[in-house]
Parts: structure tokens; sequence; C-alpha cells
């Protein structure tokens, strides 16, 4: 035993009283360019249910093979792409890091993860289940308003994801929602400058603490420098829709809303897949693989010197179930291959290639003399960096029991759910709260839930009153992975609208609207009793607000427009701004002095 103390003492990059950068620059001597090159991926892995490694990509996106990425390709960042319960995956974690504590030199492994704690059904950008509290998306925390229930959020991240060992988060985005259409809006603050950049902040600053440490989650905020401003609001993860337009010369006000992450030390920076159009000083490609964007404005002028990670899939095409292909979103360099596109990164600042299991790529580029090895020494400084403060090296373990009672912990589960309430917004009134025990025809909500607070009834002509629970419009697409966002027109399909004014018609009717981007609503708006927006609730959040158990507190994150055209004609970078908007950005009817109310019955 005092032999092997002996031993570890001598080796600087094991002695956790030695500063960070001495342990740092130690490891990276000892290292061989595999070793490097295989801390410049960022691979997605998946997980079996009960905690398994996952070695072929079963799943609807390509994920690395597990053993080898770690094992034989020295990947040391995996982001984790499944829903799997505390249980399992504090065990598969534990195992995880065993095959790395195997290895040669013993660097642990970091395991990232997109949103886990809302409901939204994009297996691209969050997860949506796996046991977490469930909370409203960020949008309901721009409607909400309030920098110390941000903070509150992100500690119950904290707590939830370290207990099962995912130590980085790859979010918040502090995107501005300008282009109504955007598909990534859901996953954003809102559209209002003076509050996006600020929330955003206090998420990084909760996540992180003062300083990145053995009790921090690691944050990589996303997308830099702002990836609100989607020519036609499509989302650029695909191959029609690359470009990013600033027709109102909105550039720096996307930009500005990262300061406040990074002065809160963000350990990671996401650039966004967009290619700027007419924007001066910037060339028409890719974001990451713009020097000015990255090298230039955010390591220059900002000042910024912690890991920048391409978003998923610049380099390789993904081979999708069915064969089918997704092209890697190098927009403006799709005619280079992966190496003089790996090469452009490099040149361009970037640290870790997102989404990708390849580092003999960057290796090969290496030998044969067109990259420097200090140029990827600088790269492998800044990741080591994260592990080393994260504590990894000292225990990079977690506790299984531990695990399985905090996810989903009942004081975490409930602030979530008292903040899905709080979110909902009131934007109009004639009959709310409805009274206990009335007679109600529902749509969209669980019968049973409903039963609780009210008289259930087969037909709108029995009830007193109807609630209907309805999504945000959009047009579906019909291939994968496209299929996932919600894109294209915000108005009702005719049928949808025609029932919807029928029903209205018959009986004084509620409509809940789940704003996942803006709706173009004006119909409901005039004709319904109610009109609720929520941004990620359950039913029996929407009836307790409803039934007035519970008060909504929100406002508007982002306008609803008042027409298709309106949207058509609106700037993709100006926050706000239609036409003649059916609601403003920040609308939201007083409720402060709701209460409960007994039944009463309609006449006939």
């Amino acid at each position: 035993m005092a032999g092997v103390m002996l031993a570890t003492m001598l080796v600087p990059y094991k002695d956790p009283d030695r500063p960070v950068e001495e342990r740092v620059a130690d490891l990276i001597g000892r290292m061989t360019l595999a070793e490097k090159t295989g801390l410049l991926c960022h691979a997605p892995v998946a997980v079996t249910p009960d905690g398994g490694f996952v070695e072929e990509s079963a799943g609807i996106m390509p994920t690395a093979p597990t053993t080898e990425s770690v094992r034989d390709k020295h990947l040391r960042c995996l982001t984790l792409m499944a829903p799997v319960a505390a249980g399992p995956l504090a065990r598969w974690h534990n195992r995880l890091q065993d095959l790395a504590a195997r290895s040669r030199l013993g660097i642990p492994v970091l395991i990232s993860s997109d949103p886990r704690h809302s409901a939204n059904d994009n297996p691209l950008t969050s997860v949506a289940d796996g046991g977490c509290s469930r909370w409203p998306e960020p949008l309901g925390f721009g409607a909400i308003g309030d920098e110390e229930l941000v903070r509150d959020f992100a500690r119950a991240i904290r707590a939830e994801y370290t207990a099962v060992g995912i130590r980085m988060a790859t979010h918040p985005m502090a995107d501005l929602a300008t282009e109504p259409r955007w598909a990534r809006t859901v996953g954003t603050f809102g559209a209002d400058p003076d509050l996006v950049g600020r929330l955003a902040g206090a998420y990084v600053e909760e996540l992180q603490g003062p300083r990145l440490g053995p009790g921090s989650v690691a944050s990589m905020v996303k997308h830099w420098p702002g990836a609100g401003p989607q020519a036609g609001g499509e989302t650029a993860d695909f191959a029609a829709s690359p470009d990013q337009v600033y027709p109102a010369g909105r550039f720096e006000q996307h930009l500005d809303q990262f300061r406040p992450s990074l002065r809160a030390g963000a350990a990671a920076v996401m650039p966004y897949y967009g290619r700027p159009v007419g924007v001066p000083g910037l060339a028409e490609v890719g974001f990451a693989f713009d020097r000015e964007v990255v090298a230039g404005r955010l390591r220059r002028d900002e000042g910024y010197d912690g890991v920048v990670c391409t978003d998923f899939g610049l380099l390789t095409d993904s081979v999708l179930p069915g064969g089918t292909v997704w092209p890697a979103r190098a927009w403006g360099v799709e005619h280079l291959d992966r190496a003089e596109r790996a090469l452009m990164l490099l040149d361009a600042g970037v640290d870790q290639f997102g989404g990708e299991w390849c580092p003999e790529v960057i290796a090969d580029l290496v030998i044969s003399g067109r990259v420097s090895e200090a140029r990827i020494d600088e790269s492998v400084r800044r990741v080591l960096t994260v592990l080393f403060r994260l504590g990894l090296f000292e225990n990079p373990y977690v506790n299984e029991e531990i695990a399985v009672t905090t996810v989903g912990r009942e004081d975490l589960a409930a602030a979530g759910a008292a903040t899905q309430r709080r979110a909902m917004t009131l934007l109009t009134d004639s009959v709310l709260p409805l009274p206990s025990g009335c007679r109600l025809y529902v749509e969209g909500v669980d019968p049973r839930t409903a039963a609780a607070y009210a008289t259930i009834v087969d037909t709108p002509v029995e009830a007193d009153y109807a609630l209907v629970r309805i999504a945000a419009p959009y047009e579906p697409r019909r291939t994968l992975p496209e299929a996932f966002f919600h894109q294209g027109r915000l108005d009702l399909p005719e049928d949808e609208r025609a029932h919807l004014l029928e029903l209205a018609a018959t009986v004084p009717t509620v409509v809940d609207v789940f704003l996942d981007r803006p709706a173009v609503i004006p119909e409901l708006a005039e004709h319904a009793a109610a009109l609720v927006a929520d941004f990620g609730a359950t039913d029996d959040a929407v009836l307790d607000v409803v039934f007035g158990h519970a008060r909504p507190e929100g406002r508007l994150p982002f306008e609803l427009p008042r027409s298709m055209a309106a949207v058509e004609a609106h700037p993709e970078d100006l926050p706000g701004g239609t036409e003649d908007p059916v609601f403003p950005l920040g609308h939201g009817l007083e409720t402060t002095n709701w209460r409960p109310r007994a039944v009463s019955r309609r006449e006939g």
C-alpha cells in the first residue's frame, strides 16, 4: 500500500494537491497521439434498459459502440441518448468508469446530456423521460421571468444529473427566438432580449456553481452566436435550409445574449449549424467553420478559453435505419471531405467534434503534417481542464442507491409541478375558474384525471363547459429525422379550426394550447370562452389552473401573430414586431384574485 501511495505521489497528474494546470501539462506529456485525438470527439451513446452497453446502433439515430469507443478509440466524452431509469443508468455509468480506469492512463469518462426535465418529444434535442422531475420547457421560465426560479431549476438538474453521473449539460440555449416558425424555439427562453441572456446566465451559474468543481455540472451553452434567425424559420439541421439571415441588422443583438453565460464561466460553447448570409466580416459557411466566429468573435473579443464543441454531425453523414442518408451539416463546405472539414474546424478554433467517433481522421491530419501536435495539445488542455476541475480523476463513480432516491425526488417533483402551473398564461377569459363539479366535456385530456374535478360527460350538448387541449400547429414532415421537428405554418388546419369553432358555439369552451412555438390562432382568441397557454404541463396541472386551484402567472415569452402573412413579412432576426399581433410579447391577464367557484349549472 505504501508503495502504491508513493507511486501516486510521484505522478503529478494523479496528485489532487497540485494545481490543475500542472496536472494537465503532466498528463498531456504522457499521452500518445491516439489518446489525445480521442478526447477531441464527443460521441453519442445508448444504454439498454437494464444498464448494459450498446455496441451496435439499434435506435433511430446512429450511436457509437461503447466498448470500442472507450477502450480502443480512447474517447472520454460521451453524450447520453437514452431515457434510462436512475438505477440502471448509475450501474451503466460505473461500469463505463471501470472500463476507462483499466486504460493505460486511467482517464475517466465525462457524460453529457441534452435536457431531460421536460416533455419535448424530439429525441435529437431532448430526452423526454428517465424518471427526472418534470418541469416546463425553458419557454415557461421565460414566461415567468424569475431568475431565482431558474436557479431553483438548475439546482434540481444538478442534483439529478450528478446522482447518475451526468456531469455536463449540453444546455442552456441562449438563442433569441425571433423567427416564429423556428422549430428550436421550444428550447429557448423566448424573444425578450432584456430577459433571455439573464436567464441563461443564471442557469449556467447555478449548474456550475461559483467555480467548476466536484459538485458541478459543466454547462455547454448554445448555439453561438445565436441560432434564431433561420431563413423562413426552417431549422439548419437539413440541407434545404442552411441559411441564417438578418434583414433587420440584428446580428449583434443575438450575440449579446451569450455574454451573461460566458461571464458565468460556461465550461463549453456550441456553435450553430447555420450559415450566415450577408453579415459583414463573416464567411457564408456554417458558424463553426469560420475562424472569425470562433477564434475571433468568441476567443479574441470575448476572451473565452473554454471548450468549443461543434453541433453534432459536421464531419460524417449519418445512415439511418432503412438506408436513408442524413448529410453532415457542413453548410458551405459540403464539397470538402471529412479530413478537410476537420482541418477547417481546428483552424477556426474548435476543440471537439460533436456527434463524431472518428479520432483517426484527426490523428491522420497530424501524421500527414497538416496539423501540428501542438494545436491538438491546445484542445486537449481545454478538455482535460474540465475533467480535472469536475473532480473526475479523484472520484468518477456514483452511488446507485443515492441515484435511485435522488432522481425524481418528491421535493424536486413538487417544485417542477408547481412551476408548470405558474408558467401557464391566461390569454383571454370570460368563465375561469370553472366551478368544481360542473358537467365537463373534454378533448385532449385524460377523462380519468378530469373526473377528480368535474362530472365528465360524453357529448358537448350535455356539458356546462368544454375543455380542449391542443398543440401549437405545425406542418408534419414525412421523413426522419425531419419528422421530429415542428416546422412550417403556425395556423390551424381548416378541419381543426372548424371543429373548435363549432364546439365553442355549442358550449362555453376553454382551450389550452401548448406553445412550443408561437401560434396563429385569432379565431380561438375571439370565440373561446377562455384561452390558456402552457409551456409543457401535465393534465392535472392544466386542470388545477382551469378550476382555480393554482394561479397562472405567465406572460407570453413571444408574441402571437395575427396571420401567416404577417409572419412571412417579418424580419427573421427581429424580436417581435409582426403587424398587429393578436397578443404582444409579455401579454397575460392578471389572476391575483382567483378563487375556486361553486358549481353553477347551465340552463337547459
